[in-house]
């Protein structure tokens, strides 16, 4: 990669973890298992398909951590940060091999959910984990799945509609 073209991505990378990281404090609506629905999983899998795997995980997995940090959700920081970055490379990877069969909007949204599903599974794991109750781990599922759909949702919309129309984006990965 030749060293103009690693700063731009070294760049947009930062630009993308602080806009996941925004995009995450905008709004926050609580649930009951104390934690919270936000915009932040629209730019996570957006980083993902413009940064590609490795790039576009590190923007979601610090971006989305750091978000934690700063809403005072200190202890959520390590499994966000694992989480974000596993749905990011998981939205580029999966639309990158069914976009070779499909057409993009339904490889982009078959990867949007794989993506979501991973985060609705993995904070039910780390809950179930955190407070040693499957109970806990259930509880969170719905208020994941309702972010996790607007999530992907979000996600799908806003590349069709203004990023896939960004000359050269997509060609950084």
């Amino acid at each position: 990669m030749k060293q103009s073209s690693y700063i731009r991505k070294l760049t947009l990378t930062g630009v993308l973890a602080a806009l996941t990281t925004v995009a995450t404090l905008v709004i926050q609506i609580p649930t009951l298992t104390k934690g919270y629905i936000n915009l932040g999983d629209t730019v996570v899998n957006l980083a993902g398909w413009v940064l590609g795997p490795f790039y576009g995980a590190a923007a979601a997995g610090l971006g989305s951590a750091l978000a934690d940090l700063i809403s005072g959700y200190t202890v959520y920081a390590p499994a966000t940060f694992l989480i974000k970055a596993l749905m990011a490379a998981a939205a580029f990877g999966i639309w990158r091999l069914l976009a070779q069969k499909l057409q993009d909007v339904p490889a982009r949204i078959a990867a949007a959910v794989v993506a979501e599903l991973i985060m609705i599974v993995g904070y039910a794991v780390f809950e179930g984990i955190l407070y040693g109750s499957p109970a806990s781990a259930a509880a969170s599922l719905s208020g994941n799945l309702v972010q996790g759909i607007f999530g992907a949702a979000a996600s799908v919309t806003l590349y069709e509609a203004v990023l896939k129309r960004i000359p050269h984006l997509n060609d950084r990965r």
